[in-house]
């Protein structure tokens, strides 16, 4: 069983930046892709960005693209997402998530196996 556990989230002014960081349990994190998800009240559950197993291919959602990078250190079994110039449409309770299928980029949210409690991040305007 794999645990993930996501921390880096908070308050901030909309412009600002934030890293979330998600840390893994296990021996097999390099061989998972990874991702990131969000929901904010009142709505569904968004994905937001992946990344393939090992230092691969990454995808993001078009509302995050440019401003936020996915990325991974399997030394550390820790995936990153760095967000910069924060707006107040991106608050939201940010999920990471684990796909054992590591080859493969997805958007369906189905299609991840594991995932975190979340960390909320709320930017002001």
């Amino acid at each position: 069983q794999v645990q993930l556990v996501e921390s880096g989230g908070g308050l901030v002014q909309a412009g600002d930046s934030l890293r979330l960081s998600c840390v893994a349990s296990g021996r097999t994190f390099s061989s998972y892709a990874m991702g990131w998800f969000r929901q904010a009240p009142g709505k569904e559950r968004e994905f937001v960005a992946a990344i393939m197993r090992n230092v691969g291919n990454t995808y993001y959602a078009d509302s995050v693209k440019g401003r936020f990078t996915i990325s991974r250190d399997n030394a550390k079994n820790t995936v990153y997402l760095q967000m910069i110039n924060l707006k107040p449409e991106d608050t939201a309770v940010y999920y990471c998530a684990g796909a054992t299928v590591g080859y493969i980029l997805t958007t369906v949210a189905a299609s991840y196996d594991y995932w975190g409690q979340g960390t909320q991040v709320t930017v002001s305007s």
